[in-house]
């Protein structure tokens, strides 16, 4: 009985604020012989926020510092256990690995990372790096380890390491371990000088190699000069500026590889190339940084300062080291930006900004609009056969994707496509926005007139083109065959599709997600074509210079090269379509697709089936279906294609409140540019000016 009391007392007892946790976990430390890991665990755990929405972290840091601080004994004490706990573990693969991408590569350390969440790694807790996991031992820490404010860094590091202390026994060993890390990062980059991906990338980095060799061989030297000041303390350290020289050189060097990137195309391995790279580079700098900074007063401040930076980055890396999304978000982002760039180009055709890009708009569509109502039947037809599962998929991805792949050569406009394009060319126009610059709203105040305008004659040319062509489809079906293309059951069920009540929705959202996936397509194909150098490859293909010649073969390989991500993106776009609902079927989920051009296709189906003889308020609450199908299609495209152009491009727009003003005092004073293009102003007569 008394030891279920003992236990309750305990259940209940009062829990310690941050405050006396952070204080006990600290007075711990004064107990000289005590294991430095173990203390440190505990520290951070009384630090570390107890709810994800309070500011736990920096209330316990700040409580930390203080306490710290304002005793000197304690200082001394909590500086003794971190310099020799970091003393006395191996330092190397902390200084070069954490926080700088592997090198395994790319699909290694996808499968890595993917493999920790189901059997984490054992740490050795001999090395540094791994025993940061053992004292940060959840993966979300770096969330309050990144919100602490560089002051505290500066803070802790100079408790840590005060200037003037920096040459006893256990900093002599951290600095040939650091020195270790600087020749490891050093050879690291000089490999580059052979690396086959930035020589095919950059046809000119022959140029740039010298000074890729030459980092190695400065290392070394740099490192030399350094112990022999470590090992005479009169004599002057080398300060590594010809080292930091040469490491700038090979910087722009790189920089120069990524923007030629952005213009003619890279690829996933190039893109983990070049941030390793850079990365390495940084980290050299770093750490001959505080290796250099205990030449005089003003130099170990500025040490202190690299330090606290450096560690605090380094922290927060190592810790969401395992992180998947993180892992691609670093790596994809120069791929992203090529990939939305493209996107953005071709979003530029699909806005009307004069009368005539207006009117060729309507044509487009209504071609477009004419194809699809033939492909919706060739789809009901294929339904029909009650073919297997696998055929059935077929055969609709095939209606589909070649259906638009046809529209695509023959230059007509799918409305759906427009969104997941123009939003890349709206991502680039608000990067450049300053809000203290009327000018800068108004441009995009006029990109989105154009968009908007542009977007409803596409959808009211797919629309009114596809209705009536499928009536008249099925009329001309009639008169050729002498039966009804779509029976009564048929016309019910298509009918039933249109119920916006229904799955409606959720199946455009869906339709809405593959356009938004078959911008990405059609731009990754383009960065192919373009890093890849398809047309001049193509021409040079040995039967087609034969029976073309090779002019024509060359004209050929452009072709594919210019047109390959429209193919592609359309191709791929339809076999998505085609087989969600054979997917849905063999998994039995509720999985179909909704596209508002072949709605409006099916709705005239529908009406022939039934001989027009549907109540009005059936085909008004169809025609609503349509319209809610179509809504969903855009908006579930354009927000995803808007965000990530935008996270492509590191681009955090602030000024949305500004924008929709700007573009409500627009509509209010020019309704009319939203609906139709301006009127271009007609030339004055010879004798008015």
């Amino acid at each position: 009985m008394r030891n279920i009391f003992t236990r309750l007392r305990y259940l209940f007892r009062r829990r310690p604020s941050a405050e006396e946790a952070v204080v006990a976990a600290l007075e711990a430390f004064r107990a000289a012989d005590a294991d430095t890991l173990t203390l440190l665990c505990r520290l951070v755990a009384a630090i570390r926020p107890r709810h994800d929405d309070d500011e736990g972290g920096e209330q316990g840091y700040a409580i930390m510092l203080d306490r710290l601080e304002g005793d000197a004994a304690l200082r001394l004490a909590f500086r003794h256990h971190v310099v020799h706990f970091m003393a006395t573990r191996r330092l190397v693969t902390f200084f070069t690995d954490s926080g700088i991408l592997p090198g395994t590569g790319f699909f290694s350390e996808w499968w890595r990372i993917i493999g920790h969440h189901l059997l984490p790694e054992a740490p050795d807790e001999r090395r540094l790096k791994d025993c940061l996991h053992v004292i940060f031992d959840r993966p979300d820490d770096w969330h309050w380890l990144e919100a602490a404010s560089a002051e505290q860094s500066q803070r802790l590091w100079g408790i840590i390491a005060p200037p003037g202390e920096m040459r006893d026994i256990d900093w002599r060993g951290i600095q040939e371990q650091m020195l270790d890390a600087v020749l490891l990062l050093a050879h690291r980059v000089s490999g580059l000088g052979v690396e086959s991906e930035l020589m095919r990338a950059a046809p000119d980095f022959d140029e740039h190699a010298p000074c890729f060799i030459a980092l190695s061989a400065e290392a070394l030297e740099f490192a030399a000069a350094f112990r022999r000041a470590l090992d005479e303390p009169a004599r002057l350290a080398d300060n590594g500026s010809q080292l930091l020289v040469i490491a700038d050189q090979c910087g722009k060097a790189l920089q120069r590889i990524r923007r030629r990137a952005l213009s003619v195309g890279t690829s996933l391995h190039l893109s983990y190339v070049l941030t390793r790279s850079e990365q390495s580079l940084e980290r050299l700098r770093e750490v001959v940084a505080i290796l250099a900074g205990d030449r005089d007063a003003e130099s170990r401040h500025e040490a202190i300062g690299g330090w606290a930076d450096f560690a605090h980055a380094a922290f927060v890396a190592e810790n969401r080291r395992n992180s998947l999304s993180f892992y691609m978000a670093q790596l994809s982002r120069l791929l992203a930006v090529r990939v939305t760039e493209n996107a953005a180009r071709s979003g530029e055709h699909y806005i009307c900004d004069t009368p005539a890009d207006y009117r060729q708009m309507w044509l487009s569509a209504g071609g477009a609009g004419a194809l699809i109502a033939i492909m919706a039947l060739l789809k009901i037809f294929a339904g029909n056969l009650n073919a297997p599962l696998f055929v059935e998929a077929f055969l609709f991805s095939m209606i589909y994707g070649l259906g638009f792949v046809a529209i695509f050569l023959l230059g007509m406009t799918v409305a759906t496509k427009q969104p997941a394009m123009t939003a890349q060319t709206l991502a680039s126009l608000l990067g450049d926005v300053k809000p203290t610059r009327a000018a800068d709203l108004e441009r995009v105040v006029d990109v989105v007139a154009a968009v908007s305008r542009s977007q409803l004659a596409a959808i009211a040319g797919n629309v009114m083109l596809a209705l009536p062509v499928a009536i008249a489809v099925a009329f001309g079906f009639v008169w050729l065959c002498g039966d009804l293309p779509i029976p009564l059951e048929k016309g019910a069920h298509l009918l039933a599709e249109l119920d916006p009540l229904s799955w409606a929705i959720p199946h455009a959202a869906i339709a809405g997600f593959y356009l938004f996936l078959s911008g990405l397509i059609s731009g990754y194909f383009d960065n192919s074509a373009a890093y890849a150098d398809i047309g001049r490859r193509i021409g040079r293909i040995g039967w087609l210079r034969r029976i073309f010649g090779q002019n024509r073969a060359e004209r050929v390989g452009s072709y594919i090269e210019n047109h390959l991500g429209g193919i592609m993106g359309n191709f791929l776009f339809g076999c998505m379509l085609g087989s969600t609902s054979v997917i849905g079927t063999i998994l039995g989920l509720p999985l179909d697709i909704r596209h508002i051009a072949f709605a409006s296709a099916n709705l005239g189906y529908a009406l022939h089936g039934f001989q027009f003889s549907l109540p009005l308020y059936t085909v008004l609450w169809a025609a609503l279906g349509i319209a809610a199908i179509g809504l969903t299609n855009l908006l579930v495209s354009f927000a995803l294609a808007l965000r990530t152009a935008l996270g492509a491009r590191g681009i955090r727009f602030a000024h949305w409140g500004l924008l929709l003003r700007a573009l409500g005092r627009r509509f209010r004073t020019e309704p009319r540019s939203f609906l139709l293009p301006r009127r271009l102003a007609k030339p004055l007569p010879e004798g008015d000016e």
